[in-house]
């Protein structure tokens, strides 16, 4: 029987991104092209705060502050219960006190802990009021003409417009640690984080997970939250799913004609399936577009693989050789 000290906290999804910025006008700019929709009523000259949203129902996936150093400031992930926040408060080491969000869209309550290897802020919220989706997105059941079957009526046309790839949601992000081991065993004793992909070296030690939550029968992401042994931690990416290929490329194309620049893609990744596209904020954050990835549940058996230059993508750009630093 597990004890209550030990059990394990549940987790529902990733919720929301905080980033701070010295440029933030700049940071700001690039957000409205990647595609992020700002939250009216909760940007807040005091604080130097301001929210932004994709077209699901989060009440915001991106907050964006200013600050005198470009600076992750953590995920966070929502709990399913007020006991599960009570227990993290109490028996994760560093964590908060139960603290209310007063001044964040969707309001709630909130703990937030120290990564016990590196130290970056961990959050976990409950209790948010979810907001309705946005209107005028794209179809997500455009109809796709195949060789041997075409499911356009004759005389129908596609047609598109310039413009950034909504952002539907956060999807998952990444982080460099510096002692991989210690971080796994964390997070998967702590929370029902389950490795739906893990990576090791050519001397059998493990250096890479992708991590799924463990939500029985549910159909969840391949990955919610990823990471990787390196010298120094540091924050890899996050990741925003959006409509369909199109629309993603459409997205490429617009950051392209902005003057921002690739990080790499696009390209289909192995690993989660996704067909991704990263791209550099003006702070040189990694932020990735994602459509097409995969759906686990308690079924799914963990892959191990060795890490390869081809492990990473089938098709796309060479991986740039700094991607993994």
């Amino acid at each position: 029987m597990t004890s209550t000290a030990s059990r394990k906290i549940s987790l529902v999804r990733i919720a929301h991104v905080y980033y701070t910025h010295k440029d933030a006008v700049s940071a700001a700019r690039f957000l409205d092209d990647f595609g992020f929709s700002k939250v009216d009523g909760h940007s807040s000259t005091e604080s130097g705060r301001t929210y932004y949203r994709g077209t699901g129902t989060e009440p915001f996936v991106y907050c964006l502050s200013t600050g005198p150093e470009d600076k992750f400031g953590g995920a966070a992930f929502v709990v399913e219960s007020r006991e599960d926040l009570d227990h993290a408060a109490a028996t994760i080491p560093g964590a908060t006190p139960v603290h209310e969000m007063t001044d964040e869209p969707g309001g709630g309550h909130r703990v937030t802990f120290p990564d016990p290897v590196d130290g970056f802020p961990f959050h976990l919220v409950y209790g948010q009021t979810p907001v309705a989706t946005l209107d005028g997105v794209p179809s997500c059941d455009r109809p796709f003409n195949f060789p041997a079957q075409k499911h356009r009526e004759g005389n129908k046309f596609q047609r598109f417009q310039k413009g950034p790839a909504p952002v539907h949601k956060l999807g998952h992000f990444g982080m460099c640690v510096t002692d991989f081991a210690a971080a796994y065993s964390f997070y998967t004793s702590r929370f029902n984080f389950v490795p739906s992909d893990i990576v090791h070296d050519a001397e059998d030690r493990d250096i890479t997970t992708f991590l799924h939550l463990d939500r029985g029968d549910e159909l969840v992401d391949h990955h919610c939250f990823f990471f990787f042994e390196g010298p120094v931690s540091h924050v890899h990416h996050s990741s925003y799913e959006t409509y369909d290929f199109d629309t993603q490329v459409l997205g490429h194309d617009w950051l392209r004609s902005k003057g921002y620049e690739n990080c790499w893609g696009v390209g289909r990744h192995v690993m989660g399936s996704q067909i991704f596209d990263y791209w550099f904020d003006t702070s040189k954050f990694i932020l990735e577009h994602y459509v097409d990835g995969d759906l686990v549940n308690q079924k799914c058996k963990t892959n191990r693989s060795q890490a390869s230059p081809d492990g990473l993508h089938v098709w796309g750009p060479d991986l740039p050789p700094t991607f993994l630093l």
